[in-house]
């Protein structure tokens, strides 16, 4: 056990190396950490001095530890090392001096006195903006990309050669807290923890920096941190974001000093509001009830969340004409226990401060920024979970103004303000519809990147509904960024599953509450049959959510014996986890329940999404997009991009940040998506595809009941329906009568306004496809087959086609072959008695999707179920489906599953861990 024990500790401190580490900050305390923890020895900790009673976090780590700290405000005099300085630091016997955050001047003689010298960290992309202000410049300048340097020092400023770098992009909005929360700060500790191992294994290269790109940009301060105006917008949005939250880029208002934070590209219409002047500025801002508008040069527009004044203050900019004080709210007993335990928090963090009075104030007590991270993090661990934001802590800086913000937080009255939605309004249907048009991107409905718009149409007259946004690529690469960030840095990736069902459960309250709307809105754009849609469409959607909402907390891995490996033993089990951003493409056939079937088990796994309707029906899934807002879905969770697949389906595709594409609609288009798919980055994908499903009638059947759903099999939902039956194969001993109980049963159907309650088939979703649809029955009529009924377009406004009825469609035939995707029953007869002859006919066929069968024998239905080849066999009935029940195809139908426990799977990763102990 000894010697065993013995050769464990010599291979853990192989290759590691004796270190000083020279700096500061909560970035400094966990490199400090993290290199302990990977074997290396820290012999010394070099960092300033206690402020205001109060250790600096590495030093707080260290002396936990019992490593040697010392504390020094400075190394060097009138341009000479302090002696007692170098002496101390030469005592500690380091082999690197390894510089995370470092804000003192280290003399020469100190960072060339190890055996491997020193590294530094650099929050920049070197040789680019080198100085202290990296990060500010690297956001006024408008970079597109991010990243930090750790590089051998020398004697200049951050000149020395690189030993590694990494990079980010950067998002339109990002701050500097955004950038360093989300990439410079964990990343750049793996990276100072990856440096100082290459070094140990003597892999560590020294690359020389370049002189071409090289930059150096002052520091940034106050004074020189003034807006000026005569720029674009995107040149003053970069400025105010790139100086958020040290110094602050500010302006004159009514002759003070107003600082600027929390700044966005206005990339919608702009809101009503009330004029401001603004010193210097041509034209005046507006504050409105989501903050202040303010305007370039170009005539483009930018929104900023909140301002500070003169005496530190910080209000929301909505609020800035606002009279008077909030009103003070008196504490229930639970609130008043709420408080207590910040006041304790507060005296963790303020050690300084004898005692926590309701006028202390947090930053006048010495508190700094990192103070803010703790205090945030600590009130979220010890107090139920409650979420606040920087903001919040700036924003009340006295204790008694913060406990009165925690307290409406807890109430639900301090919520971020209302979403700003441009509806088209309409009265139909005996009620104001209002419909959102614009794209919905990380929270927000915007115009698209270069303002082009599409007309969708009514199919019941023909008539412009609205003009919707049609997303570009750089739309589509904006909705993938805010879905990427919202999985890996905000409040969604951190939810409980629980909290995650309690969403989904809101979200589907919701879409029940506005059913009517809902379903308006989709005959408008779709034809649905009102009553249809709201059965279906709308209410399969509902059922659909609570359905998937119930799985959240019940997605588990599980516990697997394998061998042991003696004497030790081993646990192994697996986790589910979400696959990360995925995309969704939906048809235009059942626009919002299509986008339920995978949008909820995508959300329910834990994913964030991109969703693109189909282009002629884009808008029941903007107005999803409103509802789930309303429900408390974080920013940057659903994401919606109308337009065309060409351009934003196929940059889905393509794209290398999603991890899985769910995908309804045509073979070929399916066929071209999953090449790209694999081509990009192997992302995986789930396909429903195109149908020519087989309905087998024998002669034993309940006949009126196979009238009856053989005619729904075909002609529900217009025949807009992936499992519509594409092909009905009747015993040839009652051919006859079923034909003409059919075609009967048409002559009876109402053709009409989708609106009208009593209307049974309203119109082809667009011109396109009806011209399709006629163009088949043409094709039909040419090879032969007999055109019973219908055949053609009824005569008035709209896309209106008749209920088609065509028999003697023999194998060979086009009808028999392809898919129409609309009211056209084809029909073809069978010998008596044939059953194994009618199985092969009816798989003859590259689909794969739906079957169905009418008899009263069940050893014949149990047959023949078994030998059909699809993804769903319907006996004695048709279009039964069930959001318990897993739906998808075999064969050139595609492969994965919609609804039911296996459409999870489609949205989850499986992982082994295996424990030994």
């Amino acid at each position: 056990h000894h010697i065993r024990s013995s050769q464990v500790l010599r291979a853990y401190f192989k290759n590691k190396l004796k270190l000083a580490l020279i700096g500061q900050s909560l970035f400094g305390q966990e490199v400090y950490s993290h290199l302990r923890k990977e074997g290396h020895r820290v012999v010394g900790v070099f960092t300033v001095p206690d402020k205001d009673g109060k250790a600096d976090p590495l030093a707080l780590a260290a002396e936990k530890d019992g490593t040697p700290v010392f504390k020094f405000p400075r190394w060097r005099v009138k341009g000479k090392t302090i002696k007692e300085v170098v002496e101390a630091y030469r005592s500690v016997g380091a082999e690197l001096n390894v510089l995370p955050f470092c804000t003192q001047f280290i003399p020469m003689d100190v960072i060339d006195g190890p055996k491997h010298g020193s590294i530094i960290y650099h929050p920049s992309i070197l040789p680019r903006h080198r100085g202290a202000s990296a990060i500010n410049w690297t956001l006024i300048m408008g970079d597109k990309k991010a990243g930090f340097s750790v590089f051998w020092a020398d004697d200049g400023l951050d000149t020395g050669p690189i030993l590694l770098q990494r990079s980010c992009d950067v998002g339109p909005n990002d701050t500097v807290d955004a950038l360093y929360n989300r990439f410079l700060f964990p990343e750049g500790i793996k990276a100072m923890v990856e440096a100082v191992q290459l070094i140990a294994d003597g892999k560590a290269p020294r690359v020389p920096q370049p002189e071409e790109g090289a930059t150096y940009e002052g520091i940034q301060k106050k004074e020189n941190a003034e807006i000026s105006w005569d720029q674009s917008a995107e040149v003053l949005h970069n400025w105010i974001r790139g100086h958020d939250k040290v110094p602050g880029a500010w302006t004159e208002i009514n002759g003070q000093m107003v600082t600027f934070y929390g700044s966005t590209l206005l990339n919608s219409s702009v809101p009503s509001g009330e004029p401001l002047e603004i010193k210097g500025a041509k034209k005046p801002g507006l504050v409105t009830k989501n903050g202040l508008v303010l305007f370039g040069n170009d005539g483009k527009a930018l929104m900023v969340r909140n301002l500070q004044f003169e005496d530190g203050k910080m209000i929301p900019a909505s609020q800035y004409f606002s009279a008077g004080e909030t009103p003070v709210v008196e504490l229930t007993a639970e609130e008043v226990k709420v408080a207590e335990i910040i006041k304790v928090i507060w005296a963790g963090i303020l050690s300084n401060v004898s005692v926590i009075e309701d006028s202390t104030d947090f930053f006048k007590s010495g508190a700094s920024s990192m103070d803010v991270v703790r205090l945030v993090e600590e009130i979220r661990q010890k107090c139920g979970g409650l979420q606040l934001q920087n903001e919040d802590v700036y924003m009340a800086t006295k204790f008694e103004d913060f406990i009165q913000k925690v307290v409406r937080k807890l109430r639900g009255e301090d919520q971020e303000a209302e979403l700003v939605v441009d509806y088209v309004s309409k009265e139909v249907n005996e009620m104001t519809v209002k419909m959102p048009y614009q794209c919905f991107i990380n929270g927000q409905f915007t115009d698209a990147d270069d303002g082009k718009t599409y007309d969708t149409i009514n199919p019941t007259d023909g008539s412009t509904i609205c003009k919707v946004s049609y997303a570009s690529l750089v739309d589509v690469d904006k909705a993938v960024a805010a879905a990427k960030d919202a999985f890996e840095n905000g409040e969604w990736g951190r939810m409980n599953a629980r909290e995650r069902g309690r969403l989904m459960y809101r979200l589907a309250d919701l879409l029940e509450e506005n059913q009517e709307e809902l379903a308006t809105i989709e005959a408008l754009d779709s034809g649905a049959v009102y009553t249809l849609a709201l059965k279906t469409h709308i209410g399969m959607s509902v059922q659909t959510f609570r359905y998937f909402a119930g799985w959240c907390d019940k997605i588990q891995g599980s516990t697997i014996p394998i061998n042991q490996a003696r004497p030790n033993r081993n646990l192994t089990f697996t986790k589910k986890e979400p696959l990360g951003v995925c995309a969704i493409i939906i048809p235009w056939n059942y626009p919002l329940m299509m986008l339920a079937w995978k949008s909820a088990a995508c959300l329910a796994a834990g994913n964030t999404l991109v969703l693109k309707p189909a282009q002629v029906t884009p808008l029941t899934a903007l107005k999803f997009a409103e509802l789930s807002v309303k429900a408390g879905f974080p920013k940057g969770v659903i994401n919606i991009i109308p337009g065309s697949g060409g351009i934003a389906g196929q940059r889905l595709s393509e794209h290398p940040d999603i991890r899985k594409l769910g995908f309804t609609g045509s073979t070929p288009i399916g066929k071209q998506i999953m090449k790209s798919c694999a081509v990009s980055n192997l992302k995986k994908v789930s396909l429903e595809l195109g149908g020519k499903s087989p309905l087998i009638i024998f002669n034993d059947c309940e006949l009126d009941k196979a009238v009856r759903m053989g005619m729904g099999a075909v002609f529900f939902n217009k025949g807009e329906n992936c499992i519509a039956a594409g092909r009905l194969f009747v015993e040839e001993s009652i051919h006859d009568e079923f034909v003409t109980r059919v075609v009967e049963e048409i002559k009876k159907m109402k053709i009409g306004d989708p609106l009208d309650r009593s209307t049974d088939h309203g119109p082809q979703n667009h011109k396109a496809h009806l011209e399709k649809l006629l163009q088949y029955c043409e094709a039909g009529v040419k090879e032969g087959a007999t055109l019973v009924y219908g055949g053609r377009q009824v005569q008035r406004p709209g896309f209106f086609m008749e209920p088609t009825v065509f028999t003697d469609v023999e194998d060979h035939m086009y009808l028999a072959k392809e898919e129409s995707f609309g009211p056209i029953m084809v029909i073809s007869k069978f010998q008596n008695g044939d059953i194994d002859g009618v199985l092969q006919r009816a798989n003859n066929t590259e689909y794969g999707l739906a079957s169905g069968v009418f008899t009263k024998d069940i050893n014949k239905a149990m047959y023949v179920s078994e030998k059909l080849e699809a993804g769903t066999v319907f006996i004695n009935t048709y279009n039964k489906t069930d959001v318990a029940a897993p739906f998808g195809g075999v064969k050139q139908s595609g492969f994965g599953k919609d609804l039911g426990e296996e459409a999870l799977n489609e949205y989850l990763k499986t992982k082994t861990v295996t424990l030994e102990y």
